[in-house]
């Protein structure tokens, strides 16, 4: 099972550089990530969507929850990474970003944001194995397989498609 290789990374050096409430947060953030990544209903969608794009999981040697967020060249927050020796990382968010964010939506629709988020990122660093340098075809899979997996969760959520909306139109090719 995919749960079995998540695991926390946390780099000494950014632990040293950043402040003690910093860090609490950011592994607050990565303990719920971890926890919502492991969750037995979403490894089980996981395993489907594995078999249904003939993606073998012996490919995939760990799933390293970031502690600290990760940039792009760019200066765009990154989500997640594949790593062709079979690693997938996953990266929070920035702090202040979520702190705007709680006092927008609260802090319960903030805590379900980054579970969304977590589950979105995974789900597209699974694809990038298969469809390695197609990133146009892998952000189509995320939001059809996301969707999938979010509407069979809560079919009555009437916010289903605003949370969709929300992680998938920072997505669209610039």
């Amino acid at each position: 099972m995919l749960a079995n290789k998540v695991e926390i990374t946390i780099h000494p050096i950014k632990l040293a550089k950043t402040r003690k409430t910093h860090v609490s947060f950011y592994m607050k953030y990565a303990s719920i990530v971890s926890k919502t990544l492991k969750k037995p209903i979403y490894q089980k969608f996981l395993k489907w969507m594995l078999h249904k794009e003939n993606i073998q999981e012996h490919k995939i040697t760990n799933i390293q929850i970031m502690v600290f967020p990760s940039q792009k060249k760019n200066g765009k927050n990154l989500a997640g990474r594949w790593r062709p020796q079979g690693e997938i990382l996953i990266f929070p968010k920035k702090l202040r970003l979520c702190r705007k964010l709680i006092q927008k939506l609260g802090k319960e629709k903030v805590h379900l944001y980054i579970k969304h988020r977590a589950r979105a990122a995974l789900i597209h660093e699974l694809l990038h194995i298969k469809y390695t340098a197609n990133e146009e075809k892998v952000r189509k899979l995320t939001r059809k397989y996301f969707t999938i997996f979010t509407k069979h969760q809560n079919p009555q959520n009437p916010h289903i498609h605003t949370t969709i909306d929300m992680l998938f139109r920072q997505q669209k090719p610039t």
